[in-house]
């Protein structure tokens, strides 16, 4: 039987006593309908786990005993910033999703001259805070335990001028037809178009600071699809996917 695991940022220590409450009791208790004596998985985050037992529930919450301590890491050796152009409906929640269980390092939702979503500031925070929970729920399901770090959203000319990678790639399907070569970079930066993709001039701007055109076969792939088939490119040739 699998072992659940569950997201729990604060410190634990072997030993202790840990309450849940909130999404995650409800999780355990109504949705897996976990009981007393149950295992379970707690990871923080940052690199540890810790192994735990359901010690007593009610409607709302879950003590859990702490049972043992490691700390593992199951992260990528190629470290990955992925900017992408924010897409609407669920296409955007399915890339954070998908890029999280493929070991991305990094994501910056890009501001580009074809975004059609509006974020107003008054919605940001609650934007962010349901992009989180999405990649938290991922690395729940992956077994990944260090968090990929998720940035407010900024304008695609920002991200291009502070991104600093070994190597760098721009999608674009216009391009030449491009090969991954040499020795493994310890950091990757890949950008990617929303909905639309990115303009000629933003593709250029990309090329001015660095970026090397990565053209992914003679067809032209939407916004939730491209990343995802760079992303499992980069890590079978640099990464772990071998």
């Amino acid at each position: 039987m699998r072992i659940p695991r569950v997201f729990h940022p604060q410190p634990c220590s072997v030993g202790a006593n840990v309450t849940l409450d909130g999404q995650s009791a409800h999780y355990l208790i109504k949705v897996l309908r976990m009981s007393v004596g149950r295992e379970l998985i707690l990871f923080d985050g940052n690199g540890a786990e810790y192994e735990a037992i359901i010690d007593s529930t009610t409607k709302s919450t879950a003590v859990l005993n702490i049972t043992s301590e490691k700390t593992i890491t199951r992260q990528s050796p190629l470290h990955v910033h992925l900017g992408i152009g924010i897409s609407r409906g669920e296409r955007f929640d399915w890339v954070l999703q998908k890029s999280t269980e493929l070991g991305v390092h990094a994501i910056t939702p890009l501001l580009t001259e074809r975004v059609e979503v509006k974020l107003k500031p008054d919605r940001i925070e609650k934007k962010m805070q349901h992009w989180q929970q999405i990649v938290v729920s991922a690395c729940e399901q992956c077994q990944l335990n260090i968090l990929p770090a998720l940035h407010t959203p900024i304008k695609i000319s920002q991200w291009l001028a502070q991104t600093q990678c070994e190597k760098k790639f721009v999608l674009d399907h216009r391009g030449e037809k491009s090969t991954l070569e040499g020795n493994a970079p310890s950091s990757a930066a890949l950008l990617v178009g929303p909905e639309g993709g990115l303009t000629e001039s933003e593709i250029i701007e990309a090329r001015n600071s660095g970026f090397n055109s990565l053209q992914l076969g003679p067809r032209v792939l939407r916004t939730e699809t491209a990343p995802i088939s760079a992303l499992s490119i980069l890590q079978f040739q640099w990464g772990d996917f071998r």
